[in-house]
């Protein structure tokens, strides 16, 4: 009698566990949108799928690939889904008739028929910038599924994004590379001017905001204060996945990687070695526990805050509200309530008063609020 493997048996079956955990994404393809977008603003690329490909493979499997268009018109890229295993859904155009909604509502059913009928499938991926789908993102959403978009970035409307649960842009996936404009002929350019080097730790971050248009300081500000929101909403500990899926509900366009980061993790050891956030080992493995600052560094602001109150008290011993922020920043210019985990400068200053550092109080002949400076006891 043949006994058993019971280690494999078992092996297998924790396989199948973590096969049954993982997301089960449909993608669907506007491919006329994606390839004229890439075509026309991407310096003439074609469009490839293997950049998106390998960004869901990180979210989960993807056990169902469409692509919808008048496939006459993509002879070449025809060869390229079905090497990745697209299945294409051909929507012929009559001759001289609007091309504009056909693929789009065939889509759009075809997305809703399979939310009804394939209840494992959890997340719907479409590749389009059309706000036209931004009801369908809507409806499946109201049907408890995690929606993604991905699109070229100068093709997709403003209404979709927000309206996804994360919005990934074609042309800042990793793998994408964008043929540079041509040049004008002319006067040869003149020879830029060296700029002075950042430290090592900046320089990462600093290039990538130059790059992408986003602002070093605002993602610290980001970080900080829904770190401090979390805090205040949750008995729980922050954990960097949840701060990560609540940044992406508040901007589904966020990526670690327009920053220059490869993971998520990585932003987060660079924000704690810039004290912006402080990082210990969380409840599981890998997944780091957040947290802001000790008070330490609050104190020294609200001793900064009375120290610049008592320079500028006129007769009466107050300042305004109003432009305070800024004779702060004359003293110290990296000053910024946002990293404190503060909303606004306003809430900084009653926190300040909370500790008896300050005296706040509105004023109606001022129509401001007046800052005093207490007398140390």
């Amino acid at each position: 009698m043949r006994v058993p493997d019971r280690s494999r048996a078992g092996a297998t079956g924790r396989t199948l566990a973590c096969v049954d955990q993982e997301e089960r994404i449909a993608l669907f393809l506007d491919y006329e949108n994606l390839a004229i977008g890439a075509r026309d603003y991407l310096g003439g690329m074609t469009f490839d799928l293997r950049p998106i490909a390998d960004a869901l493979a990180e979210r989960g499997r993807v056990v169902v690939r469409r692509a919808y268009a008048d496939w006459s018109y993509f002879d070449e890229d025809r060869r390229m889904l079905t090497r990745s295993h697209v299945e294409l859904i051909d929507i012929p155009q009559r001759m001289g008739a609007s091309r504009k909604n056909a693929a789009d509502i065939k889509m759009a059913v075809d997305a809703l028929e399979l939310a009804f009928e394939r209840d494992y499938i959890s997340t719907f991926v479409f590749g389009t910038g059309d706000s036209d789908f931004t009801p369908l993102v809507q409806k499946l959403r109201e049907l408890n599924k995690r929606v993604i978009g991905f699109g070229v970035e100068k093709t997709t409307s403003a209404l979709l994004p927000p309206a996804c649960d994360e919005f990934l842009y074609y042309d800042r996936l990793e793998g994408v590379e964008v043929p540079p404009a041509p040049t004008r002929r002319g006067r040869p350019a003149r020879a830029p001017q060296a700029e002075p080097q950042l430290p090592a730790q900046e320089s990462q971050l600093q290039a990538a905001a130059d790059g992408s248009g986003r602002d070093a300081d605002a993602l610290a500000a980001l970080v900080a204060q829904t770190v401090a929101g979390l805090q205040g909403s949750s008995s729980g500990a922050v954990t960097a996945s949840t701060l990560k899926r609540t940044l992406l509900r508040k901007d589904p366009t966020f990526n670690e990687a327009d920053y220059g980061f490869r993971a998520f993790g990585e932003l987060l050891r660079h924000l704690a070695a810039q004290n912006v956030v402080e990082l210990t080992e969380g409840p599981a493995r890998g997944d780091l526990e957040v947290t802001l600052p000790e008070q330490g560094d609050r104190e020294e602001a609200f001793k900064l805050l009375r120290s610049v109150i008592l320079d500028l008290a006129g007769r009466d011993g107050s300042v305004p509200l109003s432009g305070l922020k800024n004779q702060l920043r004359k003293v110290r210019p990296d000053f910024s309530e946002k990293k404190l985990g503060y909303r606004s400068f306003l809430q900084f200053c009653k926190a300040a008063a909370t500790t008896r550092a300050v005296d706040l109080r509105w004023s109606a002949d001022a129509d401001d609020y007046l800052l005093t400076a207490k007398t140390e006891s």
